[in-house]
């Protein structure tokens, strides 16, 4: 159950990542690894792949150091999709957080 709860924040990583920039896959890996997730390229590709497949994401291909690069960005689905989860997950923050409820 674990794994499947920090999946869905993997995945709202990657929302808010590649809203701000192009993101790679290895770059997101190592960002992702910042903030406590530890992911292979086997977990982390078909979660992009999916997210494509969802119309949440779009990828483009770039040459960096000779080698094909895939960038993905998000698209305007997944701009609305992020705006919706950043407002839930705050309320969510703050009801979790709340002191007023003796729960931490």
């Amino acid at each position: 159950m674990e794994r499947e709860i920090e999946l869905a924040f993997i995945k709202l990583h990657i929302l808010h990542h590649a809203a701000e920039e192009d993101v790679f896959g290895l770059g997101l890996i190592e960002e992702l690894a910042r903030h406590g997730y530890t992911l292979s390229p086997g977990t982390l590709y078909p979660v992009l792949a999916k997210l494509c497949r969802q119309g949440l994401l779009s990828v483009t291909t770039r040459v960096v150091n000779h080698k094909q690069r895939k960038y993905y960005r998000t698209t305007p689905e997944g701009d609305a999709l992020l705006a919706r989860l950043q407002r839930k997950v705050g309320e969510l923050s703050r009801e979790l957080l709340d002191e007023d409820t003796g729960h931490e």
